[in-house]
């Protein structure tokens, strides 16, 4: 496993994170808790020391089973987790309207987690309103000079608002989407990320599975998952751009770790965070950290053919 710098915060990451959204169990379908945290054990194992979580996935159940997790390595796990959204209407009007607030959601992930301190915490608003970023900032400034947070970002794919949070160069990293189906945050997020410093955690970068190259046209997705929400006929043209992308594959590297070298290849990030709920997906994660990450070959045809 190779590490890199998490921006100007200066914690050493694994470039490859565990997304501990799926092991919720609110928006991925079924999962077993036993299992969900024994794949974050050889996750740990495989080298990775970087997992992200939220007050709101699973209502709480994702940070509690990462709690498992850390007993006994605190000091070996970079965690990461968000407020915001838990109780948020998810509509532009105020809920986290005043600091005290935001407080008392990174209090309420201090306790679910069973730590003193959390490494990164993020605003999960990606909307401007304006007393919500007045309020987070506050407390991110308060939370730091407590010693109870040592890094603070939002997590948005809106440059607008991630100036406005950054207005007073107080954040220290982002967590955007990017993934080659998705480059969006290549034309404006990233060249400021770098000017900024901020470190990049980058969500999404197997497209919510789609660039593992297992879905067909006539995949459904059914119960409480997330993709079940896709318009059809964005899902099969998706489909069809990642067909084109199977001519690269070679034995000893499957089309999801082509699709994380392609975004650890931009000098920008600092790491992504693949969601995975068994051992199986974990290690097919990590082992995407190998050199090189892409041929010219490969970078050149992602280049012409997935546009921004």
């Amino acid at each position: 496993m190779e590490y890199r710098t998490l921006g100007k915060s200066g914690l050493k990451v694994s470039e490859i994170g565990f997304g501990a959204w799926a092991i919720g169990g609110d928006a991925w379908g079924e999962v077993d808790d036993v299992q969900s945290i024994k794949a974050m054990n050889h996750a740990f194992e495989m080298g990775i020391n970087f997992f992200d979580t939220a007050d709101v996935y699973g209502d709480g159940r994702s940070e509690k089973l990462v709690a498992q997790l850390i007993k006994g390595k605190r000091d070996q796990v970079i965690i990461s987790t968000k407020g915001g959204l838990l109780g948020h209407t998810r509509k532009p009007e105020p809920i986290y309207d005043k600091p005290e607030k935001v407080i008392k959601a990174f209090e309420d992930s201090l306790t679910r987690l069973g730590v003193d301190y959390i490494d990164v915490y993020f605003c999960h608003i990606w909307w401007h309103v304006e007393e919500e970023t007045l309020a987070f900032l506050e407390a991110f400034e308060r939370l730091k000079q407590e010693g109870k947070v040592r890094a603070v970002g939002v997590s948005t794919d809106n440059f607008d608002y991630l100036k406005t949070f950054n207005r007073n160069h107080s954040i220290d990293v982002l967590q955007v989407e990017y993934s080659i189906l998705n480059r969006a945050a290549e034309k404006e997020i990233l060249p400021y990320c770098q000017q900024e410093n901020i470190g990049v955690v980058v969500r999404g970068p197997l497209q919510k599975g789609l660039l593992t190259g297992k879905f067909t046209k006539e995949m459904q997705f059914a119960g409480n998952d997330v993709r079940q929400h896709w318009e059809r006929k964005w899902f099969e043209e998706q489909v069809d751009k990642v067909e084109m992308l199977k001519q690269f594959k070679r034995e000893g590297r499957t089309l999801g770790q082509l699709a994380l070298q392609f975004v650890l290849s931009h000098p920008a990030i600092s790491t992504a965070i693949p969601g995975a709920k068994t051992d199986k997906q974990v290690e097919e994660n990590a082992l995407a950290s190998i050199r090189p990450l892409l041929t010219n070959e490969e970078s050149d045809f992602i280049q012409q053919h997935f546009f921004l």
